[in-house]
């Protein structure tokens, strides 16, 4: 798994953009750290600007790294929940300014999966999450549901081997507000 998590390293700190298996869904991912990679892979999605975009961080670690407050709160709710859970955060910050939203909050998760964990703290930086598929196209739940078209746009596609224990669904998503408690999004 090593040398594999080596090559898409490799190709994300040259700014590539990749298709691959996380804990919810396959993703189309790139490092949230190159604006123009975030762009690319805007494009490849045909995504229209203002549309949020998540990133997976491998820890708590990495989370402090890239917003300026973490809650108690929100900590325990990612060590309770028993399924893939994205928070938003307010107060984003070292991140490029087309990733946040306009309020410069951020949704961000620490997947529940041992190869996107690996490959995050290899790339040591936040990996973008967008679901593999084009704009107003359903969301796939399997790598064969993935269009052609989006297939062949990307720089890379991990090898499926690496899928593991997938939900096939979007994680639950919570907002926190101004005084620190949680809302739930989805």
């Amino acid at each position: 798994m090593q040398g594999e998590i080596n090559k898409v390293v490799a190709l994300l700190n040259k700014g590539r953009v990749i298709l691959y298996p996380t804990d919810t869904i396959w993703g189309l991912g790139c490092s949230a750290i190159d604006p123009i990679a975030i762009q690319r892979l805007k494009t490849i999605k045909e995504r229209q600007e203002g549309k949020n975009l998540i990133i997976l961080v491998s820890g708590i670690d990495m989370l402090k790294r890239y917003v300026t407050t973490v809650p108690e709160q929100a900590i325990e709710a990612m060590e309770k929940s028993p399924y893939p859970l994205t928070i938003i955060y307010p107060q984003a910050k070292k991140l490029p300014i087309s990733l946040l939203s306009q309020d410069q909050s951020i949704g961000i998760r620490v997947p529940k999966n041992d190869f996107c964990q690996r490959l995050i703290a290899t790339l040591d930086a936040p990996l973008v999450s967008t679901s593999a598929n084009i704009s107003s196209e359903p969301s796939p739940a399997t790598f064969e549901n993935i269009s052609s078209t989006l297939r062949s746009r990307v720089d890379y596609i991990v090898p499926a081997i690496y899928e593991q224990k997938a939900l096939h669904t979007a994680s639950s998503i919570l907002k926190i507000e101004a005084d620190n408690s949680l809302t739930k999004i989805r």
